[in-house]
């Protein structure tokens, strides 16, 4: 079983104007950011979800790229925390104007300022749960990571 208390996911947005090859090239240019050589998400899998509580196991990093306005609307800034899976879905949208066109350093700096902004959201669902996860000990070790 895995015992990473962060995962990653990836979903590009439908825009109809995009071909197939288009999307995927889309996705493959953001992936190296997630996935890639430095890519955070490689990061993220130091920190065990032991180590901060057992109500929380998996809070998983969704990047929606390039979503549709419907999308967008649909999504909560953070998502329901879902008791039997011990899990929560943290929603970062990707746009041109917040990531692609930025330079490399840009990319990073957004991608981490979006997911430490997105943990005081989590703290807030936390709490409001009751749930036994430390956030507080969980953002200063994410920081002290990225």
């Amino acid at each position: 079983m895995n015992d990473n208390i962060f995962g990653c996911f990836l979903k590009i947005g439908f825009d109809p104007k995009l071909s197939g090859q288009d999307a995927i090239d889309l996705a493959n240019t953001f992936r190296v950011y997630v996935w890639g050589e430095k890519g955070f998400c490689n990061t993220l899998k130091m920190l065990k979800h032991e180590d901060y509580g057992e109500d929380l196991i998996l809070a998983l990093f969704e990047f929606y790229v390039k979503p549709l306005p419907a999308e967008v609307q649909a999504l909560k800034e953070v998502g329901s925390y879902r008791k039997n899976e011990k899990s929560i879905g943290i929603p970062i949208i990707v746009t041109d104007e917040n990531f692609f066109n930025k330079s490399e350093e840009g990319r990073y700096s957004f991608l981490k300022q979006s997911v430490l902004q997105k943990l005081d959201l989590l703290a807030e669902v936390v709490k409001k749960k009751k749930l036994d996860t430390k956030m507080d000990l969980l953002k200063v070790d994410l920081q002290n990571l990225l």
